[in-house]
């Protein structure tokens, strides 16, 4: 019946929607991990960014500080931590707060963290003032961008199954995009100060978009013939339940009690839907585990050994690092709708996920600079890295993906 009466979805403006807010949910994070040149220049114990004494501090030994060196490894940690409480806190305060204001009102709280970074790019700040801006920035993006993530697939869930692709494209792209607009701005030849205003400035547009296309979104025919079905859904199948109840209470004298164990029936089934999607819940933890205890804090330090080659080395980590890590970990998405090998109960989908660990020697293995662990550099040549990091995205966006649409089946 809902098949048959549901209006059309013109031009396909609502799946459109649904691709830019996706866009939105992973932008503002792939902004600031992409722009990581920016953030370390400024945490040079000269305070000024673009100052011509600033090479001559440089030696060729260890060369950071302690703010440059921790930078990536603490820029993780403020985000993934914060990512996982409120993706979990999530599941409790939607019932509590509407979902028009987590929507909402996470675009708008990550649309004034970059505004804030946008004008901090002309502000003169000491190194540890700006470092403890820029995680605090990096908390609350992350915080309200589980939130605004969670509720969005929610959001989705509400019309037919394909329109959870469109998100799931929007989020590969928004790699690509952020990286991408970061080598126009080294491209443009500009300081690398009003590139990044110019970066920053980019991403508010996108999100602003974001914003305003949540704001359409309730005036699509399309969308509005769904969240009527989904308003009514709920009343009509308690409805059905009750009368059930009922016919069953005067057939077999049922005790009234029986009606409150009913009820207690939704809290236990989610241990035992966990029962049943456990290989994959656990599969995509691990999955992004790996990829994130690598990416970025450990592939953005790989130094290019291609020698006499400087525009190389310029471009050498957005492109090989950045650009190439979102172009394949969307090509690895966009497979999925294709191919789905293995499948959901193969064993070779837990073994392909557990084999991704390699990638953690290898890329430490490269020509990481400095050097923490081990002073051996087994694959120095450039070559090495890429092949690595071609495997090493795909296999994150295909698998991730893999597991997320086996999930719900």
């Amino acid at each position: 019946m809902t098949a048959i009466n549901a209006p059309r979805d013109k031009y396909n403006s609502v799946w459109l929607i649904f691709f830019i807010l996706g866009l939105g949910t992973l932008l503002p994070w792939n902004f600031f991990m992409t722009a990581t040149m920016y953030f370390t220049s400024r945490l040079k114990d000269v305070p000024t960014v673009h100052s011509s004494n600033q090479t001559a501090n440089v030696t060729a030994g260890d060369s950071r500080n302690v703010l440059e060196s921790k930078f990536n490894n603490v820029m993780t940690l403020c985000a993934m931590v914060p990512l996982l409480i409120f993706t979990c806190l999530n599941s409790f305060i939607h019932q509590r707060i509407p979902q028009k204001l987590r929507i909402s009102g996470s675009l708008t709280v990550i649309l004034v963290v970059f505004l804030v970074t946008a004008v901090v790019v002309k502000v003169e700040l000491a190194p540890l003032p700006f470092f403890v801006l820029t995680m605090v920035k990096i908390v609350c993006i992350n915080s309200f961008g589980a939130i605004l993530q969670s509720s969005l697939f929610g959001l989705a869930g509400i019309l037919p199954a394909s329109y959870t692709t469109p998100i799931m494209s929007g989020q590969g792209l928004a790699g690509t995009f952020a990286a991408f607009s970061m080598i126009c701005a080294l491209a443009s030849g500009s300081e690398l100060q009003d590139s990044a205003f110019g970066y920053f400035i980019t991403a508010c547009i996108v999100i602003l978009l974001a914003i305003m296309s949540y704001l359409i979104l309730p005036k699509m025919e399309f969308f509005q013939y769904y969240m009527e079905t989904s308003r009514s859904a709920p009343s009509a199948d308690e409805e059905n339940k009750m009368d059930l109840l009922k016919k069953e209470s005067e057939a077999e004298k049922r005790p009234v009690v029986n009606l409150m164990e009913d009820e207690t029936k939704p809290t236990s089934s989610v241990f035992n839907i966990f029962k049943q999607i456990w290989v994959m819940a656990l599969s995509v933890c691990f999955i992004f585990t790996v990829t994130i205890g690598v990416f970025p804090a450990v592939t953005v330090d790989v130094k290019s050994t291609v020698a006499g080659e400087s525009a190389w080395e310029k471009y050498f980590i957005p492109v090989s690092c950045f650009l190439l890590f979102n172009v394949m970990d969307w090509a690895g998405r966009s497979l999925t709708a294709i191919c789905m090998w293995p499948g959901k109960d193969s064993i070779w989908l837990p073994v392909l996920v557990g084999l991704r660990v390699v990638f953690i020697p290898l890329f430490m293995l490269c020509n990481v600079q400095p050097r923490v662990i081990s002073q051996t550099v087994w694959f120095s040549h450039d070559a090495w890295y890429i092949i690595f990091m071609i495997f090493f995205s795909f296999s994150n966006g295909y698998l991730a993906s893999l597991c997320m649409c086996f999930g719900p089946k």
